[in-house]
């Protein structure tokens, strides 16, 4: 392939005010609080008068894989799983927000309840997106509420392009994702329908990044859209010998020739900034305006900036309705602090989260000993 083939094909960078442009056209409130939230974002408000553009929901941090680089190895966790009660409190939102995205510690599809909280988004204007590691997309039932719910966005994790690859950092499931997801698009093709939009989500690490080309082909062959790449970010002392973190030069040919496939197959790419080009320079992360885009709930009730936090905020049941919630004096303060270096929370320095972290910056790649990930009490 010629160099002029890839002219003018634009590499997609993680979104960090607004979300994914994605082809479901926003309603008119949508559009309008959207815009307000952008506004504020710009002005750095505190005290939001928008709401936010997206709602996530931890619905479990249980899972039915044990990936050799999850963060869940190397935390204390205790199950805990979303209450559906909770889903009462947003209610007054659920036309106003762009989007529900379902993920967080654990598998999604494995909350006992997951086809019904399909089921009650899908009542609202509101964009349906979960993540998931593609298990459980073979089964009927899932498989149909994928189309009956109209679930708008699917990210499915896989971190090889061949069986052998992917199966020795996930354990297992390659070719429960390849099937479930040629059923999908073959189902999508059947309808008619332009949903799910769906993306492969790749962690790249020394064991496989080689292979971002071949997913993409991969990607092309099922019929996938886009093809996500995030950095291995490790948890342990074994895991970082795993890290891309120096390997700027075989990351960067790796990444170009991933480049000139994707635009020969039309897949759109999505890719972390180079160590050494990411436009933070020196700061801890990329400006973060979670605080403002986002609400994020664990399935233990906590409100929380993001999910790549030890942060708690306060639970949901001290709260009587949204209003409460979105502009609680947590959050106030955190939008305050959250972009001082100086007076930043100490997790925040060190920031990881794949969208907002600085990838100039080691403490982006490598998290052993720190704090990472939120102590999970049992709720009762």
């Amino acid at each position: 392939m010629t160099n002029k083939t890839a002219e003018g094909f634009q590499t997609i960078r993680a979104k960090t005010k607004d979300l994914f442009d994605f082809n479901v056209k926003l309603t008119e409130q949508q559009y309008e609080n959207s815009s307000v939230n952008s506004n504020e974002i710009e002005r750095g408000v505190i005290y939001l008068q928008s709401y936010p553009k997206r709602l996530v929901f931890e619905l479990t941090n249980a899972c039915n894989l044990r990936c050799r680089m999850c963060g869940r190895n190397d935390a204390d966790f205790v199950k805990t799983t979303f209450d559906t009660k909770w889903i009462d409190k947003f209610e007054s939102v659920l036309n106003t927000v762009e989007e529900v995205t379902l993920m967080g510690w654990g598998e999604p599809t494995m909350h006992p309840e997951f086809i019904k909280i399909l089921e009650r988004l899908n009542q609202y204007s509101v964009r349906k997106y979960f993540c998931t590691n593609g298990q459980k997309l073979s089964e009927q039932k899932l498989f149909n509420a994928v189309f009956d719910c109209k679930v708008d966005i699917m990210a499915v994790s896989l971190d090889g392009a061949t069986a052998e690859t992917n199966n020795s950092i996930r354990g297992k499931g390659f070719d429960n994702v390849i099937g479930g997801l040629t059923n999908i698009v073959q189902e999508r093709i059947k309808r008619g329908t332009t949903f799910p939009y769906i993306n492969f989500v790749f962690t790249a690490m020394r064991n496989n990044v080689r292979e971002i080309p071949d997913i993409v082909r991969l990607a092309g062959e099922i019929g996938i859209e886009e093809v996500k790449v995030v950095f291995l970010t490790a948890f342990n002392l074994e895991m970082e010998t795993e890290i891309l973190y120096g390997q700027i030069h075989e990351v960067k040919q790796i990444f170009n020739e991933a480049i000139h496939v994707a635009a020969e197959l039309n897949i759109r790419l999505k890719l972390p900034h180079i160590q050494g080009k990411d436009p933070s320079g020196l700061c801890n992360h990329k400006p973060c305006y979670t605080a403002w885009r986002d609400l994020f709930i664990g399935s233990d009730g906590f409100i929380r900036p993001c999910m790549s936090t030890p942060i708690k905020f306060f639970h949901i049941d001290e709260c009587e309705n949204f209003d409460e919630i979105w502009n609680h004096p947590s959050y106030q303060y955190f939008r305050k602090v959250i972009n001082n270096a100086e007076s930043e929370p100490d997790s925040c320095k060190h920031c990881y989260q794949s969208s907002f972290a600085n990838w100039n910056r080691d403490h982006a790649f490598i998290q052993t000993g720190l704090a990472f990930s939120p102590e999970w009490k049992k709720i009762n």
